[in-house]
């Protein structure tokens, strides 16, 4: 999402859905539970707003200052994550599932506000593939009929851009033949594009940075991720793809050499318990750790802000073509 046109609070909205639904969430209970978790959304939201940093410039300050938002975040969460709100918010509703998007937000804001109004910034349903479906052989001499595949991602950075499309006569030859008529109305399956003319237009999300959110991870989940990445990575080479979770549901035999995600984090460096048995007096559970958190805001940083100039000629100068 851009910094100016559209809502990075993924979870403050989902908040303001279940307190504004016309037919779930109206008994008292559920209205008693919004109140509750909106005054204290309220207080962490607004907390972080007043909270400035990190940028794009490393200060001596950036440690704690995220030190400060995992404390926020970590206060935000505990009280969340009570019982009573988590069987009445169950995982479809993602309502939980939604505070670590938003925290990212915040993560990041000013970091990417150094970079200029036009940043995206935020859960976006992004760039995939490009493919092309004209009717007919001579409606593609119109035009190409393009289609822009999407992927949705809880959090990217990147930018949003403007393609335009126009069927043109071959460069090596003059063209001979008779002025096409264009259609006049699109059909159906086409109708999420522009078109003016002979011209189509086309606008969407290219990530830079993505970032997968989960509560944990399990096998199915990374190899999933993995595919997503390597989808992304196919099509701009200088993204990065990461996961993060609070829990690891992983086992010693899984290698994860052979994924093609960039980073994992585990905020709580804790395996993963079946959500119940959270609730156990015997059960401690670990606090979010600052340090992930640093390491993620600085690999993200060095990324957006080091130089992505390379290739084969700059390789042959080194001796080793690829960056290490």
């Amino acid at each position: 999402m851009s910094t100016t046109d559209r809502n990075p609070l993924v979870h403050g909205s989902n908040l303001e859905q279940k307190e504004n639904h016309r037919k779930k969430y109206r008994d008292i209970e559920s209205r008693k539970f919004l109140q509750e978790i909106r005054i204290e959304y309220d207080k962490w939201h607004l907390a972080n707003i007043e909270l400035v940093g990190p940028t794009s410039i490393p200060t001596e300050n950036d440690d704690a200052i995220i030190s400060k938002r995992v404390e926020l975040l970590s206060k935000y969460k505990d009280f969340l994550d009570q019982q009573h709100y988590a069987e009445k918010f169950d995982s479809r509703s993602n309502l939980h599932s939604s505070v670590l998007e938003e925290f990212l937000y915040y993560l990041f804001r000013d970091l990417a506000k150094d970079f200029g109004k036009n940043t995206l910034i935020g859960k976006s349903h992004t760039f995939k593939d490009i493919f092309f479906v004209p009717p007919k052989y001579a409606e593609m001499l119109k035009r190409p009929y393009a289609r822009i595949e999407k992927k949705d991602h809880d959090f990217v950075i990147g930018a949003t851009i403007e393609v335009s499309f126009e069927a043109v006569t071959p460069p090596e030859e003059e063209n001979s033949g008779e002025m096409l008529t264009l259609l006049k109305e699109e059909p159906d399956n086409y109708s999420d594009i522009t078109v003016t003319g002979n011209i189509e237009t086309h606008i969407f999300d290219i990530p830079v940075i993505v970032i997968e959110c989960k509560t944990y991870l399990d096998k199915t989940m990374l190899e999933g991720s993995s595919r997503a990445a390597e989808d992304l990575k196919a099509r701009n080479p200088n993204s990065l793809y990461i996961v993060l979770m609070e829990w690891i549901k992983l086992t010693s035999d899984v290698n994860l050499r052979k994924y093609k995600v960039d980073q994992i984090y585990v905020l709580r460096q804790q395996k993963n318990t079946d959500r119940e048995f959270r609730y156990e007096e015997t059960y401690v559970k670990n606090p979010i750790n600052p340090n992930v958190v640093q390491h993620l805001f600085n690999k993200v940083r060095k990324h957006l802000t080091m130089d992505w100039t390379g290739g084969i000629e700059y390789g042959i100068q080194r001796g080793w073509l690829i960056e290490e």
